[in-house]
């Protein structure tokens, strides 16, 4: 099992069967970003943490399930769990994951970002759709939409299109 699958399962076994149930309960009516589908309720109700561990990163991948898991749990009255996972996973997230909402509000360049990323990780629709926004922390927003589906590899070319269009704030970031 992987970093990420493991600080998963230990949060999950923290709970009591009573809150790993009302966790279960929670992950099916909690609002999810575009794109995601919900576990089905047949499928989820008999899992176990090792199994729901497995389901939550084939569902949701590892960095959006770790943001869900982490906002259920504190739903459910589980803070401390919820930020323990959150600083477990928080040493090992990628730096665009790291960093998203510095960089959706500090990214001033965004239209050298879109350029360093068209046609490596961003299809012509989705280098318009950015485009069309009015303002950049919006551009940021939606470019992030895209990230879920995105590889290392892809977060690794935004990363280097950061460092070469807004070097600053990538060391200002690096540093924080």
């Amino acid at each position: 099992m992987g970093r990420t699958r493991d600080a998963f399962l230990d949060a999950l076994e923290n709970l009591t069967a009573d809150e790993f149930k009302k966790f279960k309960m929670k992950l099916l009516s909690v609002p999810l970003r575009e794109g995601y589908a919900r576990i089905p309720r047949g499928t989820l109700l008999p899992m176990d943490a090792v199994d729901l561990t497995d389901k939550l990163v084939s569902y949701y991948l590892e960095a959006y399930g770790a943001n869900l898991t982490a906002l259920v749990l504190r739903d459910v009255g589980m803070q401390e769990v919820a930020e323990q996972l959150q600083e477990t996973l928080g040493k090992g997230l990628h730096f665009v994951d790291q960093h998203r909402a510095a960089l959706i509000a500090r990214v001033t360049d965004v239209d050298g970002v879109l350029d360093a990323l068209y046609g490596k990780v961003l299809t012509e629709e989705q280098y318009q759709a950015v485009r069309v926004e009015r303002t950049n922390s919006t551009k940021m927003r939606t470019l992030f939409s895209f990230a879920p589906a995105w590889n290392l590899t892809c977060k690794d070319l935004l990363l280097q299109a950061l460092r070469d269009t807004q070097p600053y704030l990538v060391v200002d970031l690096e540093q924080s």
